[in-house]
């Protein structure tokens, strides 16, 4: 045989060795990556040393975990129980901190009859110092409340985002996805400062990856990653830390009454009573007074706890300890994570309600001075504040809740603006329902409002009287309480009176790359709108100036002839509010309010810096407000 034959042979066999040993290679590289990535999430993600619970649940989910014994090897971690539900796709796992426990990332291995089956990293960070001791949102803020599809439009890139379901963006589709965004809503945070407020409340901003209408974040599909088209969980971040350095504090809309329908709990869940009446679809009858009725059946309160708000809400069943868990942990991650000033709970009144209890006692005992807001959406003081803490109720149980949206309020201010006055109505229903404080434990940490997301607008609820409107918007800077104005209120933003959701959340002018008017610099607006514009400034930076509008002690007169006239005092300084709703100018005398007055000669009008003198009688022209500082 030809030397160069047998050289070709060999160097054939050679190469079919080498190919043998190459797919050899790559199937051992396929089963390890197969072992090895058993697990596809944890979470939450991360967490941090020095927290006042010692303990951390990990909830782990992947492909067969169940069964798994769970090692780790970390000074100071120690393991105190590993279970699964009903499906063997997901691991709790309860660990405690001890106190050597210190910064790093350590390995969780998972091993079946000895082998290793699965592992993952996990990572304990640092926290920052003073984080335990953070102040929440008081009334001395006044908060800015926006939906960031419908604010500003920052990064056009990421309108559309591959992968997820709903990919079209149109701004004339009022239901669909707009574009605004995090990098929108920070290149423009200078003009929410600017213009006064302290406080933003964002609609959520976490992922809703549902099929349509995932615009206003209220279908959350992943608890722990905001979603791609408002940005990045770091952009996210970089937000509340600019905020925090210029003063302005961040509160985060959460849920946890329910969840979107395109939720990985939909498909996968941990356990059978995950979700109510899983997979069924059963409509909640929202009779919210259940919570208090003494002649209640069990099965209205059970629907109204348990049915699903919306066809694409599924309910979450916060009964289920290791949900209730999930769902604590979760609002601490993010307050930690973006150094939050204070929370803002959906639908407050929906979800088990001693899951709530603990869920306020659970943020409070690692922020002390921390603040929450619920949403009770009832028009009875009674009703909503049977959730504050401080509140003695006949059924004995105690909310620990700090903070509540003042719905009844707000409707007393709108019925009380557009009602004539009479023995109770016009302006005797607004004083009425102020005067149902008693009620609450704590009315000065209650969020009071002339409108929000959900409602018409309180410019179109005046049927564009702008007299009306005024005089409405003096009043919510100036009573007890914690303002909260919607984005657009300062601009007289308006919508048809068909009330559509879409029309509401209109876009912010501006916000856009070539809208022809920007409220962010003035140009195009018209000069009413300005006006307006100023108009807010000066009260808004007023109250910032005037703790006495904080928390200053607040005296009211029963209304008179279209005139409602209140006080806010304390040792430093007095304010006197006059709103005149009569088309007619009214006469005041001046001796009922000596109580209020005292020894005051003169007051200063702050709209127009008009001084007037309190020693006799005092004109105020019809539809006129004013805010008198006393000297």
């Amino acid at each position: 045989m030809p030397p160069e034959f047998l050289g070709a042979i060999f160097f054939l066999i050679y190469l079919s060795m080498k190919i043998k040993a190459f797919f050899i290679y790559l199937f051992v590289i396929v089963i390890l990556v197969n072992t090895f990535s058993q697990v596809d999430r944890v979470e939450p993600p991360y967490w941090w040393t020095g927290m006042h619970n010692p303990e951390l649940q990990l909830m782990v989910h992947g492909k067969n975990l169940a069964g798994s014994d769970v090692e780790i090897d970390c000074d100071g971690v120690t393991i105190t129980s590993v279970l699964t539900l009903d499906n063997p796709n997901y691991l709790f796992i309860t660990l405690k901190f001890g106190e050597r426990v210190k910064p790093g990332i350590f390995s969780v291995k998972l091993k079946k009859s000895g082998n290793l089956f699965a592992s993952f990293e996990y990572e304990l960070k640092q926290r920052e110092p003073g984080s335990a001791d953070r102040k929440g949102f008081d009334n001395s803020d006044v908060i800015y409340l926006l939906m960031p599809d419908r604010f500003a439009n920052g990064d056009p890139s990421n309108d559309v985002v591959e992968g997820m379901r709903e990919q079209i963006v149109n701004r004339k589709n009022r239901t669909g996805r707009h574009g605004g965004d995090l990098k929108g809503i920070t290149e423009h945070l200078d003009y929410i400062i600017h213009m006064g407020f302290t406080a933003l409340w964002m609609n959520p901003v976490l992922e809703n990856d549902m099929d349509r209408v995932s615009y206003h974040g209220y279908s959350i599909t992943d608890f722990y990653r905001v979603d791609p088209r408002f940005g990045t969980n770091e952009q996210y971040h970089d937000l509340c830390r600019l905020a925090n350095e210029n003063g302005m504090k961040i509160i985060m809309d959460m849920v946890f009454n329910h969840i979107g329908s395109r939720h990985l709990w939909m498909e996968d869940p941990p356990s059978s009573d995950w979700i109510n009446f899983y997979p069924d679809y059963v409509r909640c009858n929202h009779r919210r007074t259940v919570n208090q009725d003494p002649y209640a059946s069990e099965s209205d309160r059970r629907l109204m706890v348990s049915g699903w708000f919306d066809r694409t809400m599924p309910d979450l069943n916060q009964r289920n300890p290791f949900l209730a868990t999930y769902l604590f942990q979760n609002s601490i991650w993010w307050i930690e994570y973006a150094g939050l000033s204070g929370i803002r709970m959906d639908t407050y009144p929906y979800p088990e309600k001693n899951m709530m209890t603990e869920w306020n006692r659970r943020v409070l005992a690692e922020y002390p001075r921390f603040n929450m807001v619920g949403e009770e959406w009832s028009l009875d003081p009674g009703l909503v504040s049977y959730w504050q803490k401080g509140k003695q109720n006949r059924d004995g149980y105690r909310g620990n809740l700090p903070g509540l949206m003042d719905f009844p309020l707000q409707n007393a201010l709108k019925e009380s603006l557009l009602a004539e006055d009479g023995w109770d109505s016009g302006w005797m229903k607004l004083y009425e329902t102020l005067a149902s404080d008693y009620e609450y434990p704590d009315p000065f940490n209650l969020v009071v409002f002339p409108d929000n997301h959900d409602m018409s607008r309180f410019y179109v609820q005046m049927d564009k009287n702008e007299k009306l409107y005024r005089l409405g918007i003096i009043y919510i800077l100036t009573t007890r309480g914690i303002p909260q104005i919607l984005y657009g209120s300062e601009i007289l933003m308006t919508h048809p009176k068909s009330a559509h959701h879409g029309d509401i959340r209109k876009d912010f002018p501006g916000g856009w790359p070539g809208d022809s008017v920007n409220a962010f610099t003035g140009e195009g607006l018209s000069e009413k709108q300005k006006a307006m514009q100023a108009f807010f400034k000066k009260l808004l930076f007023f109250r910032m100036n005037h703790p006495v509008l904080h928390d200053g002690k607040l005296i009211h007169y029963a209304p008179e002839k279209g005139t409602y006239v209140y006080g806010r005092f304390n040792d430093q300084e007095t304010i006197m509010v006059i709103l005149n709703k009569s088309v007619d100018p009214m006469n005041l005398n001046m001796e009922r309010f000596t109580e209020l007055v005292g020894d005051h000669r003169t007051g200063t009008d702050i709209i127009t810096g008009q001084p007037l003198n309190l020693a006799k009688s005092i004109e105020i022209p019809g539809l006129t407000g004013y805010i008198l500082e006393l000297q």
